[in-house]
């Protein structure tokens, strides 16, 4: 099963990537993350990226995609794979689904999970963490059950990302629909594209890709 998550800043598609990852025995794929451990294996690909980095210069979109192609080759992606943040625009999409052509190969469903503006806005400025375990936490929906105690370490302290305030996420959204929402018409073409609510609860949400999922098995 290969699948991406599509979805603007703080939809939820690392939590639900991850979850999905675990249940069904696929690997959720992270473009940085891959990219990292090439450098740091020394492969053909990796050793461009490197050269390229070491000038200051962005990866190019065929060199991220090389090293996805080199990624999902490996044994632990023989079940299948969840892209995380990647394609971000048509030209790595296009690169993406020119590379698994190549392998009599494509992604089997497109996910997107749709948002509102407003209460997006709201659920990221008002998210913050635990500073020691990392648990995740919330102003308004998820409060400690004692509050200024971390339910799961017991830690008294907790940390805010910086980026998460409302001028930020602005930011971020109008680069999101700018680049990556183009991508929603392009899958939905391909036929491959699905919609969640990605603003109901986080067991909602999961529920209805596992549904999603299901249908393709």
């Amino acid at each position: 099963m290969k699948l991406i998550l599509l979805g603007p800043p703080g939809a939820g598609k690392g939590t639900q990537a991850q979850q999905l990852a675990k249940k069904r025995g696929l690997v959720q794929l992270s473009t940085g993350e891959m990219l990292r451990a090439a450098v740091k294996a020394g492969t053909e690909i990796g050793l461009k990226a490197k050269a390229l980095m070491d000038k200051g210069e962005l990866v190019s979109d065929d060199v991220v995609v090389g090293i996805i192609a080199e990624r999902i080759q490996q044994p632990d992606c023989k079940s299948g794979f969840i892209l995380d943040g990647f394609p971000r625009t048509l030209q790595q999409a296009a690169a993406l689904d020119k590379m698994l052509e190549a392998k009599g190969e494509r992604m089997d469903a497109v996910i997107e999970l749709k948002v509102d503006y407003n209460r997006l806005v709201e659920r990221i400025v008002g998210r913050y963490a635990c500073a020691k375990c990392g648990e995740g936490y919330h102003d308004r929906f998820k409060r400690p059950k004692v509050r200024g105690v971390c339910d799961v370490c017991g830690s008294t302290e907790f940390t805010r990302r910086a980026d998460d305030n409302a001028e930020t996420v602005t930011t971020r959204m109008i680069a999101y629909y700018r680049e990556t929402s183009p991508l929603i018409g392009y899958y939905f073409c391909r036929g491959n594209l699905h919609a969640v609510d990605g603003m109901a609860p986080i067991e909602e949400v999961g529920a209805a890709i596992e549904g999603i999922v299901d249908s393709l098995a």
